[in-house]
């Protein structure tokens, strides 16, 4: 952690932070059509890559609806390229804290990874893996999506620390409260990596009925059979109720105690809307028999709710990461 003396030369660089906000906004852009495309498995509308049917503007993608989707995901993941990049180079250029331009080195190295994944998802369709019913490259789609949540977490960690709030106040909340933030942080990727598994070996309807496991007139809580998909399955139904408490809870630990912030309160009333407009999405994917706007809607939301779990507790923690004074004397204009 910076010295104090050192750390007041921090200033708030305006443009720098609309730059940085605009790329975590850009983000569900990529994020929503990602969703879509999987959802009306249009992953392999084309099946070469970087290029679409060899080209840039391939023929007839803006009428066709799976050559869309696909396309439309990948230029957009260009343009979070492009974004990623200037990111990257501006906080390195102008940044005065080590800790901030190596976190947008993250970034820039995650994007990468991801344009590299997505493209061997595509020219790896084929290759069979001995052993499994999926092939490498639907394999690969798995950890596409997982990385997908880390690199929206550190877009979002970016933007606030380079937000006015960030760098000229403080966030003295108590030890709960960063616990209670960690804790659901944990959870929330192990929920994501879950589904992720989960959606990509077409497990979302194995368990046909919701809240129960079977439909009358049996209605048990348990699947009266069990294999992989099944239990991949179940465990992101038992997953959602641990963190249904778990969000809850941190939600209420942000509002009891006096230290927190406007921004967090709201954030906290944010968080238990997201989480029950996730469980009637979820349902209603099983009850719609995963209807792509209600799937689709389902992943965009699980990610927003790890955004705002995750930015509560990394604004709970900036006095653990900055120290407790601000960076900056606050402006007076």
């Amino acid at each position: 952690m910076a010295s104090s003396a050192a750390t007041r030369t921090v200033t708030h660089k305006p443009a720098l932070a609309a730059f940085a906000v605009a790329g975590a906004v850009w983000v569900f852009v990529l994020v929503t059509l990602g969703a879509f495309t999987t959802s009306i498995n249009a992953g392999m509308a084309f099946p070469d890559w970087p290029l679409s049917n060899g080209s840039i503007n391939p023929e007839g993608w803006l009428r066709d609806l799976s050559m869309f989707a696909e396309h439309s995901h990948r230029l957009t993941g260009a343009v979070m390229g492009l974004i990623t990049i200037g990111l990257a180079a501006w906080v390195w250029r102008r940044e005065e804290r080590r800790w901030l331009r190596h976190l947008a080195l993250w970034a820039l190295a995650i994007v990468v990874i991801q344009g590299l994944i997505g493209g061997k998802r595509v020219l790896l369709h084929e290759t069979a893996v001995p052993g499994f019913q999926m092939s490498l490259g639907e394999m690969l789609r798995i950890p596409h999506g997982i990385l997908a949540q880390v690199y929206v977490c550190i877009l979002f960690a970016i933007a606030a620390a380079c937000s006015r709030r960030w760098i000229e106040g403080t966030a003295p909340v108590g030890t709960a409260v960063r616990r209670a933030g960690t804790i659901c942080c944990v959870l929330m990727l192990a929920q994501l990596t879950i589904a992720a598994t989960m959606r990509h070996n077409n497990a979302g309807l194995v368990i046909g009925s919701f809240p129960l496991s079977t439909p009358p007139p049996g209605n048990h809580l348990l699947p009266q059979v069990w294999d992989f998909r099944i239990s991949i399955h179940f465990a992101h139904r038992a997953m959602a109720l641990v963190l249904a408490f778990a969000l809850t809870w941190f939600a209420w630990t942000i509002r009891r105690d006096k230290a927190s912030t406007l921004a967090m309160r709201a954030g906290a009333s944010a968080l238990i809307s997201l989480l029950v407009l996730q469980i009637l999405l979820g349902a209603q994917v099983i009850w719609t028999l995963r209807k792509p706007e209600m799937t689709t809607s389902h992943v965009v939301v699980g990610a927003l709710l790890l955004a705002v779990t995750f930015w509560l507790t990394w604004v709970a923690h900036r006095d653990r990461i900055e120290g407790p004074a601000p960076l900056a004397t606050p402006s007076r204009a």
